[in-house]
């Protein structure tokens, strides 16, 4: 192999920093520093695709690159060095300006000449750090695929952040001052340990021969910001019969506070070897540790609030705003393989909408988020929808029952193996911070661990009081849980309070608890059976008359909505409250109720009704939302009141004659407006096809009259 020119190389970088023009031609890389030079940023990302397209593009220098990053960051820092433009903005000295120029003029006074640790390194004056981002072509790595002969290259890997450290100081330049002669030492430093200098090696001491004793001057030093985390293999990337491997990686400079702990990420960075030291080093022998030095960090899905819209997406979501059909659009682009279940998709993506949170002026919050818990027999795809979800929301945690413990869903007090101190430890609802946990087998938990999510869905926070540490962890989560009946599989004999067997504190903290029975329908099992062998023999799901969403454009299109903050009109505060009121009477007339409802319910009724608002991006709720909201909560309790009406022998246009009548009666009326009545039989789970029925027979038998255009009811014998 012939010796590397790294003169000739540092000239090559040069050339492509200056000469670089992207697809607009502008001189890209002059331009950002430019901007480096105006204190705007400190960032320079040399990406590797943009040596790839420069139009004297060396391979051998490409592959230089690549292999040997450590050493190219300095070539480029260096090129970088010479090029920078002069400031074209005025901006403030800090101390470390005045510093550098202070010493700038020392140095020029007392040339001592030889000695060079007295003469000042250029990682001192540089106010930019440099990052090469590795090509975003190809397949990322997996953690068990990064092995030894990648040491010292640049290397992509994919992954989930499962433990994050502070951001500490990393000291780059150590500064001396010597107590005798005054002269200022500089010692770079290189490792994540260093040994001090004990005495003066500037040519005065050495030739009075006094062994000047050196001050380390903090204020004068670099540091730079440094943060560890640990990435865990992905669960698909894991073989049968392993368990994930981990990765440290050092987080420098700009790149810090960029990940937490739950984020699904896509690093780039050098792959190094870092020898033990201190205790560990004895036990350890001549094995070293390896870690990745980040240089990129991209995550796979963006926060809500993080959430930049492309131009197509903006056009895609006014396109869907406009849709009239928008709201069973959307719900029936969730989980698309999975046959029928309608009402429970729209209520899913009122999940992940949401309602805003409320903070009134003394500090007292109001949740926002919505919690759904499905409960139903066995093979009705409860899990599945709690996957697919899962993986649409930007930030979910998945759980089972069984699997998880109080602690483990809250938070845990732990030895830091770094410090060796106490620390907090975030369970899943923590980390699902402004998510959604989907805990399955909910039935199946042990009572005392249920209890730890009582708080959660209230409150929204998570306290502890444990080993000496005494604090409250945000904990803004959406809840959504799945559980099977008592019995297995939901027992018709038995009242529905013995079956749900949740207690009333943890179901009335539920705004959706939807019962999914399965019943043998001969029509809708056909259609089920052709539904599922549709999608085994094709791997897609039938066509549903539109193209469902990609789970990318419905996090777009929810992340735009959560901005809407609507609020409820005046004149909607009578419907709402007189509508709670008639829930809790008729709750009080039936011996078996099956829900329980309390002022909880009243506030779901206004979250619900808010999310469907923020779905049409409408800064007011209207009664339509409000309605909705009624028939979504009468509806997950439709399974049931279908078998009521069954065991009292009532057949679908008596019972609609009987809910109008008694509607009418109720408010003293003897005209109903046919929307009206549309809206009280579908609360209780009827069509419009059986109202249109009902009303055709009963004119027949003059009961009522009926409007020919408008469809409105007048009674006659009322």
């Amino acid at each position: 192999m012939k010796d590397l020119d790294f003169k000739a190389d540092r000239a090559i970088a040069k050339d492509f920093l200056s000469n670089f023009v992207d697809a607009n031609g502008e001189a890209k890389y002059m331009n950002v520093l430019q901007e480096v030079a105006n204190r705007k940023i400190r960032a320079v990302e040399i990406e590797l695709e943009n040596l790839v397209e420069y139009k004297d593009f060396d391979e051998g220098f490409l592959r230089r690159v690549t292999e040997n990053t450590r050493r190219y960051i300095g070539i480029f820092a260096e090129a970088i060095d010479e090029l920078m433009p002069e400031p074209t903005e005025p901006f403030p000295d800090d101390d470390h300006d005045i510093l550098l120029t202070q010493r700038s003029e020392d140095t020029r006074d007392n040339v001592d000449g030889v000695d060079p640790l007295q003469k000042m390194p250029s990682e001192i004056k540089r106010y930019f750090e440099v990052y090469i981002r590795a090509s975003s072509k190809g397949r990322p790595f997996t953690i068990r695929e990064v092995k030894a002969s990648y040491i010292g290259q640049l290397v992509r890997t994919s992954g989930i952040i499962t433990r994050c450290s502070d951001v500490k100081p990393l000291m780059q330049v150590a500064v001396y001052t010597c107590e005798d002669c005054g002269f200022e030492i500089y010692q770079e430093v290189t490792a994540r340990v260093f040994m001090p200098l004990l005495e003066c090696p500037s040519k005065k001491c050495t030739i009075n021969k006094t062994k000047g004793n050196l001050i380390l001057q903090l204020r004068a030093s670099k540091f730079l910001k440094f943060q560890e985390a640990k990435i865990q293999e992905l669960a698909e990337h894991v073989p049968k019969g392993h368990i994930p491997r981990t990765m440290t990686i050092h987080l420098r400079g700009e790149l810090t506070r960029k990940v937490a702990p739950g984020d699904v990420v896509e690093l780039s960075g050098i792959f190094l070897p870092i020898p033990y030291t201190g205790f560990r080093a004895m036990r350890a022998g001549l094995v070293a540790d390896t870690y990745l030095e980040a240089m990129s960090v991209s995550h796979f899905k963006k926060k809500y609030e993080d959430y930049e819209l492309k131009e197509d997406e903006e056009e895609q979501i006014a396109r869907l705003a406009e849709d009239g059909d928008l709201y069973n659009k959307l719900a029936r682009s969730l989980a698309p393989e999975i046959f029928g279940h309608e009402d429970i998709k729209k209520a899913l993506l009122l999940l992940l909408v949401g309602a805003p949170h409320r903070k009134l002026k003394d500090g007292m919050k109001i949740r926002g988020d919505l919690h759904i818990c499905l409960m139903g027999d066995p093979g009705v795809a409860k899990s599945q929808l709690l996957k697919h979800i899962i993986n649409v929301a930007p930030r979910g945690v998945y759980t089972t029952g069984k699997g998880s413990s109080g602690v483990g869903l809250t938070a845990a007090v732990q030895r830091d193996p770094v410090t060796n101190e106490m620390v907090l430890e975030g369970g899943a609802l923590v980390l699902a911070d402004m998510g959604i946990c989907a805990i399955d087998e909910f039935d199946k938990m042990d009572e005392s661990d249920r209890t730890a999510i009582h708080e959660v869905m209230e409150q929204q926070t998570v306290s502890i009081a444990k080993a000496g540490i005494t604090t409250s962890l945000n904990a803004r989560t959406a809840v959504l849980s799945a559980a099977n009946p008592a019995w297995g599989r939901y027992d018709l004999r038995r009242t529905p309070a013995e079956n749900i067997n949740l207690p009333p504190a943890l179901l009335s903290r539920f705004d959706l608890l939807w019962l999914i029975l399965d019943r043998a329908d001969m029509d809708n099992d056909l259609e089920m059976a052709r539904h599922i062998v549709y999608v085994h023999q094709n791997r897609e799901s039938p066509a549903l008359g539109f193209t469902p969403l990609e789970p990318s454009i419905l996090r777009a299109y929810i992340s735009a909505a959560r901005r809407v903050s609507p609020c409820v009109p005046r004149e909607l505060e009578e419907y709402i409250a007189s509508a709670y009121s008639s829930i809790r009477q008729e709750e009080a007339k039936t011996n078996a109720p099956h829900s329980y409802t309390t002022v909880r319910t009243l506030l779901s009724i206004l979250r619900i009704s808010a999310a469907l608002a923020r779905l049409r991006f409408s800064e007011s709720v209207t009664q339509s939302d409000v309605d909705e909201a009624l028939r979504l909560m009468q509806m997950s309790k439709f399974s049931l009141y279908s078998d009521d009406r069954q065991r009292a022998g009532l057949d679908a246009i008596s019972d609609i004659y009987s809910i109008l009548r008694d509607e009418a009666a109720r408010t003293n009326r003897m005209s109903v407006i046919y929307s009206d009545a549309l809206n009280w039989i579908s609360r209780k789970g009827y069509s419009e096809a059986q109202l249109k029925e009902c009303l055709e027979e009963y004119a027949s038998l003059n009961v009522w009259q009926i409007h020919p255009q408008t469809f409105d009811i007048r009674f006659i014998d009322a």
